[in-house]
């Protein structure tokens, strides 16, 4: 599979998202959408919308997802068998109040 993840370095969203490659042990793509202004349009040109995570999966853009989306995704697709590997996030949690002061400090707007 060729997976391409536009995600926030640090977002509970993006974490869980990451969580769900590593369950599977897929390689993909962890395209930095803070810190990188190309990076960041090309995912809202791609998914048609500015919000975070998008991954794109073999040409197929899933928009706005945590990672129990992805893995719905995944396996309701047969792209993944199922498997009870432990996560290592939460899959269906945002920032925490936490993350995002932390982000408020080095996000750059691009909209």
């Amino acid at each position: 599979m060729n997976i391409k993840a536009y995600l926030k370095p640090s977002c509970g969203w993006s974490n869980g998202v990451r969580a769900i490659m590593s369950k599977y042990g897929l390689e993909y793509a962890d395209i930095d959408i803070i810190n990188n202004r190309e990076n960041y349009a090309e995912m809202v040109r791609k998914s048609g919308q500015p919000l975070s995570p998008c991954v794109e999966i073999d040409g197929v853009m899933l928009a706005d997802v945590s990672g129990e989306e992805v893995e719905n995704y995944l396996l309701s697709n047969d792209l993944v068998k199922p498997n009870e590997a432990a996560v290592s996030a939460v899959l269906n949690a945002g920032c925490s109040d936490e993350e995002h002061a932390k982000m408020a400090t080095k996000t750059i707007r691009f909209f």
